[in-house]
C-alpha cells in the first residue's frame, strides 16, 4: 500500500499544491513548432488562474508593502555591517541584501493591483514601466530580485491567436503574479507587525491531529487515497489506477501466502 500511495501521490502533487507548476523540461530553446515563440515553463492563459490567484484580506497588501520597506532598510544595514567586517551573512541574509528601492517600487505596484483587483495580478512589462517610471531592464531585474527573495511567485503564460493556415498558433502574454511575505524577512519587521505565536496547547492539538490523519491515510487503499486527495475527473482516473495497484498487491500477497504454505507442507 505504501508504494502505491507514493505512486499516486506523485501524479497528484501539482494538483494538490494549489499552484500549477510546469515540471516538463524545456525543449531546446528553439521556437515553438508552430512558429510562434513561447517561453519555457509557460502555461496557457485562462486554464489555471482560478487556483493561482489569492484574494488578500482587508489591509493585507498595505501590511505586506510595509514589511518590504522594512526589509529594504534591513538589507542595507546588513550589507554595511558585512562590508565593515562586523558580521558574516547567512544565505537568506545575502539574498536580502540584493533588495533595491526599485524592486520595492515594483512590489508597491503589485500590492496596489492586488488591492484593487482582488488578488488578480497580471500586469504587462509596459504597464510596470509606465506606472513606476523605471526602465524596462530595471523592471526585469527588480522582478527577478523579488522572486529570488520570495516576495512574489511568477508564472509565465501564453495564449492562442488566430492565424492563417492549418494548426493552432500561440503567443506569449503577460505573466501572472502572487504576492507574498517571505519568512526570512519577518524577523526584521517590528514586533507589532508580526503574527502572534500560537499557544503551546494549539501546537499539541495540531500535532495530535496530524498523527491521526497520517494513521488514517496509511490505512487507505490506493483507490481510496486517490479519490480522497483529488476528486473530480482526475480523481476518477487516479482511483482506477489505484484500484489496479491494489489488485496487483492483493495477487502478490496471495501468491506469497500460497508459496509459504506449500513450503511448510513440504517441510
Amino acid at each position: 500500500m505504501t508504494m502505491g500511495i507514493y505512486a499516486v501521490g506523485d501524479t497528484a502533487q501539482s494538483v494538490l499544491s494549489g499552484v500549477p507548476v510546469n515540471t516538463k523540461k524545456s525543449r531546446s530553446g528553439a521556437k515553438h513548432r508552430t512558429g510562434a515563440p513561447v517561453r519555457a515553463g509557460s502555461l496557457e492563459a485562462n486554464t489555471f488562474e482560478e487556483t493561482f490567484f489569492q484574494v488578500p484580506s482587508k489591509g493585507e497588501p498595505d501590511r505586506m508593502l510595509a514589511k518590504a520597506r522594512y526589509a529594504l532598510d534591513a538589507g542595507r544595514k546588513l550589507l554595511r555591517e558585512y562590508k565593515a567586517g562586523l558580521r558574516t551573512l547567512t544565505a537568506s541574509e545575502r539574498v536580502l541584501t540584493t533588495l533595491t528601492a526599485s524592486a520595492v517600487r515594483i512590489y508597491e505596484e503589485l500590492t496596489k493591483l492586488a488591492r484593487l483587483c482582488a488578488g488578480k495580478i497580471y500586469p504587462s512589462y509596459d504597464h510596470l514601466v509606465e506606472a513606476t517610471g523605471l526602465g524596462r531592464s530595471t523592471v526585469r531585474r527588480a522582478l527577478a530580485v523579488l522572486e529570488a527573495i520570495g516576495f512574489i511567485i511568477r508564472q509565465r503564460r501564453f495564449k492562442r491567436v488566430e492565424a492563417d493556415g492549418p494548426g493552432p498558433r500561440f503567443k506569449q502574454t503577460s505573466n501572472v503574479y502572487r504576492i507574498l511575505t517571505p519568512k526570512s524577512v519577518q524577523r526584521f519587521t517590528p514586533r507589532w507587525m508580526r503574527s502572534a505565536p500560537p499557544p503551546v496547547d494549539d501546537d499539541w492539538r495540531r500535532s495530535d491531529e496530524a498523527e491521526q490523519v497520517s494513521a488514517m491515510v496509511a490505512s487507505l487503499s490506493c483507490k481510496e487515497f486517490a479519490k480522497m486527495s483529488v476528486g473530480g475527473v482526475l480523481g476518477d482516473v487516479l482511483a482506477r489506477l489505484g484500484a489496479a495497484m491494489d489488485s496487483n498487491e492483493e495477487r502478490e500477497r496471495k501468491a506469497s501466502a500460497r508459496e509459504k504454505g506449500a513450503f511448510q507442507c513440504a517441510s
